[in-house]
């Protein structure tokens, strides 16, 4: 491969993508709002002589370096959350209660740089596809709108990366199989006709029964799982009640489920509503289930990570190549493996001497992955398009 000569081109491009990232960093922009987002990643590969197509709604991209078979494909995350960032970070957010937490502006800025460097390569053995994706932190997402889209047509693998502040600049981490989960939302609504506190054997007993649904359900459903297979349901919220002495004729809960299993994942919804009305019979209540799936979730392809593996051992080393954790956070980049094997790959950018979490008002990370992102992510598309 031609490693050298993509150290060179990174070298000469990455203080531009720092440079992106702190402009996109300072103006964040929340889920399908990413315009101006938009605008200025697409003014950087023009100046790069690309020709990036930007969407109709004006939020996210695709851009194409290349030409001929295969295609591989590279996407970029772009929205921020609704976060006050701490205002004592050297590159801060500008808009108050927004802040890219989430590391969605390296993502970017890195992806840019990649498109600039395989520009400049000579003889590029293929096409890279570069997908700048609006809203992966909000559900409805952008993923599934722009697989809709064709955005996926042709392509034969597809990689993104995700920052880890939990390991340094210099390294990836890497994991066949799967690596983060499915996050859905439930909503459950239980109903009765209200009453006194006094006479609870007159009426239904909307909070014991929410309270039994609380207990419950996590626990029916674990026995219904695969005890090998993480499965976990956790509420956020339980509503309901205006006074002390009144028995309430209305009761929400609000949670998460989360999983790793893709066939359990398809089949969720009619266990857990099957389940809910179980619980709930009982007690008198009637209830009314929402369930919304999120994204499912992301299994990295075994030879996708293979390919990854070589490429960044021989851009970082043995040592800078750690196989990474599982978790049950959520990723929408799982939507593109349903259309092509992929791989989500995590970046190093841990701050030295300081830890700190992805989803934070202090979460930073250290610009030093930027180039290594540059590096690791040109030389895999190269060894996937070779493969």
């Amino acid at each position: 491969m031609r490693i050298p000569q993509i150290r060179s081109l990174v070298g000469e491009h990455a203080d531009s993508s720092v440079a992106l990232r702190r402009a996109i960093h300072r103006q964040p922009e929340s889920g399908h709002e990413e315009t101006a987002t938009t605008a200025l990643i697409a003014d950087a590969l023009t100046g790069a002589g690309l020709a990036p197509r930007v969407r109709e709604s004006g939020a996210g991209l695709v851009v194409e370096v290349g030409s001929g078979e295969p295609m591989v494909a590279f996407r970029a995350d772009l929205d921020a959350l609704p976060i006050h960032e701490h205002p004592d970070h050297p590159v801060c957010s500008e808009v108050p209660g927004m802040m890219h937490a989430c590391g969605h502006d390296a993502h970017a800025a890195i992806a840019v740089g990649i498109a600039r460097v395989l520009a400049a390569v000579d003889d590029l053995p293929g096409t890279v596809r570069f997908l700048f994706q609006p809203a992966e932190e909000v559900v409805p997402g952008g993923a599934e709108a722009m697989l809709g889209e064709g955005v996926m047509d042709g392509v034969e693998a597809i990689i993104a990366f995700h920052v880890d502040p939990s390991i340094p600049p210099g390294t990836v981490g890497l994991r066949p199989g799967p690596v983060t989960a499915a996050s859905d939302r439930l909503v459950v609504i239980l109903r009765g006709p209200g009453g006194h506190t006094s006479r609870p054997h007159e009426t239904v007993d909307l909070v014991q029964a929410a309270a039994r649904l609380a207990l419950d359900l996590p626990a029916s459903l674990q026995r219904r799982n695969d005890p090998r297979q993480p499965l976990l349901l956790v509420f956020g919220h339980i509503t309901g009640g205006v006074a002390e002495n009144v028995i309430p004729d209305r009761v929400e809960l609000g949670g998460t489920v989360r999983l790793f299993d893709l066939d359990t994942w398809r089949v969720l919804p009619r266990t857990v509503e099957a389940l809910v009305h179980e619980i709930v019979a009982p007690t008198g209540a009637t209830a009314e289930v929402r369930y919304d799936r999120g994204a499912p979730p992301v299994v990295n392809d075994p030879g996708v990570i293979a390919a990854v593996t070589h490429a960044a051992t021989e851009v970082l080393g043995d040592e800078g190549v750690l196989s990474t954790h599982r978790s049950l956070g959520a990723e929408d980049f799982a939507w593109f493996l349903d259309a092509a094997p992929g791989a989500l790959i995590r970046l190093g950018c841990a701050l030295p001497g300081r830890r700190v979490d992805l989803h934070s008002a202090a979460f930073d990370l250290d610009e030093r992955a930027i180039p290594v992102g540059m590096m690791v992510g040109a030389a895999a598309l190269l060894r996937l398009m070779a493969s």
